[in-house]
């Protein structure tokens, strides 16, 4: 169960699969969402608007995960997960934030992905503070993993700064 830290944009990486830390809605947003979706091209967007809503707007709820085709990208998936809003830690954050990476993998698993690139998840406008939240990844990585010891797994930031953070984090782990 390799896990890595690459300091990259996400969107180019050569993976089986790669994480979209999405919104509810899975129609686009700011950040890694938008990033993903633009370089995945509008049908990304049209596989999304196909995927049935549990709630009125709401494709995916918080700590979830969905899958579609990568189109444009060179990972052949993209697997939405929705990220708790920060909202100080005792509102059920850090659970939710595990659940978005042990549903991501388990989705990865049954879609037979080997490999999976994650952006951290919740720690841009979702406002989660990125040391706390790579020392969930890395907790909830590594428990998940164990099951599906055969998916690498790379943890991708977009700066140095972020990719020490999470190094740390998978270090002390």
């Amino acid at each position: 169960m390799p896990i890595s830290v690459v300091t990259s944009d996400l969107t180019r990486l050569v993976l089986d699969a790669i994480v979209d830390a999405a919104n509810p809605t899975l129609l686009g947003g700011g950040g890694v969402d938008g990033a993903i979706h633009h370089a995945a091209g509008p049908s990304l967007l049209e596989a999304c608007k196909a995927l049935p809503q549990v709630a009125p707007g709401v494709r995916c709820p918080t700590g979830e995960a969905r899958i579609t085709p990568g189109f444009l990208l060179p990972a052949r998936y993209v697997i939405h997960t929705v990220g708790p809003v920060w909202k100080g830690g005792d509102h059920g954050e850090p659970q939710l934030l595990a659940q978005c990476y042990r549903s991501s993998i388990t989705l990865a698993a049954r879609h037979e992905v080997r490999s999976v690139g994650f952006p951290a998840i919740s720690c841009g406008v979702y406002g989660y503070p990125p040391e706390q939240a790579a020392s969930v990844a890395v907790t909830a990585l590594r428990e998940v993993l164990k099951a599906h010891a055969a998916i690498d797994v790379q943890l991708c930031c977009f700066d140095e700064r972020m990719a020490s953070i999470w190094r740390d984090a998978l270090n002390r782990a």
